[in-house]
Order: C-alpha cells, then structure tokens, then sequence
C-alpha cells in the first residue's frame, strides 16, 4: 500500500493545531499517533520525511514576526480600501490612491518588509481592474 501523505499531513496538521491552542496538549502522544501512521511504511524517503516532521513537532516554534509600525500603516489602509459607494470609476480611483500610497509606505520599509508590503497591493490592483476592464458580463 502506498503512504498516504494527505492523510498523515492532516493528522500532522490537527496534531500541530491543537500544540498550538490545547494547554494540555501531549506531545508523546501525538508523536506516538502519528508514528502508528506510517509503522507499516517501509523504509525511504516518504519514511523519512515523515519522521523527520514528527521529530520537528517537538522542536520549539519560532515567535510570530514582529512587523513595523509602517506595515500596520499600510495594513490599516488596504482594509479600508474597499469602497462600497460611488461609480465604478470613482471606486476604482479610491482604489488606485489606496494602492499609491501603499507603495509610498513600501518605499519607507525596512528591506524585508517592503515585498510584504507592496503584496498588499495586489488584490486591490485585481478589483480595480475588474472594476475598469470587467472579465464578466454585467447584467
């Protein structure tokens, strides 16, 4: 029988979830659990693999990024961004300005921030352009 990698990367997947919000989570359990997935997988690769994740569940999680202060900035403005009253001409030029002014923070970033910044733009450049050039018929 072939491993099942869905099925193990689920479990692997619900066994990090709950180290993740159970307090009472017990990692030799869950190793245990997952190791009874793959103890008919014979050795190689899929194996290996599979016990090197196990092995990593018990290894601390790194502390979530800490972002700037200009990324919240920039994150504060794409929420906004989504205007639900005017033309399509007049959202769409809401839009665009939110998208500009998103690049100017991106330009004031630090190095490594910027790239997650500019991404931001990328949906509202989408709707705006669904909103000049529509890819649908309207009725």
């Amino acid at each position: 029988m072939a491993f099942d990698v869905a099925r193990f990367n689920s479990a692997f997947a619900a066994a990090r979830h709950q180290q993740e919000t159970d307090q009472d989570f017990n990692l030799a359990a869950a190793q245990h659990k997952l190791r009874d997935l793959i103890a008919d997988e014979p050795d190689g690769e899929d194996r290996a693999w599979a016990l090197r994740l196990i092995d990593k569940l018990a290894e601390p999680r790194p502390a979530p990024r800490e972002w700037s202060p200009l990324y919240y900035e920039a994150a504060a403005i794409q929420a906004a961004a989504y205007p639900t009253e005017g033309t399509d001409e007049q959202k769409a030029a809401a839009i665009a300005e939110a998208r500009r002014k998103i690049w100017a923070i991106a330009d004031r970033a630090p190095h490594d921030e910027e790239p997650h910044i500019r991404a931001m733009t990328r949906p509202l450049e989408h709707i705006e352009n669904e909103l000049r050039e529509p890819s649908w018929p309207r009725d």
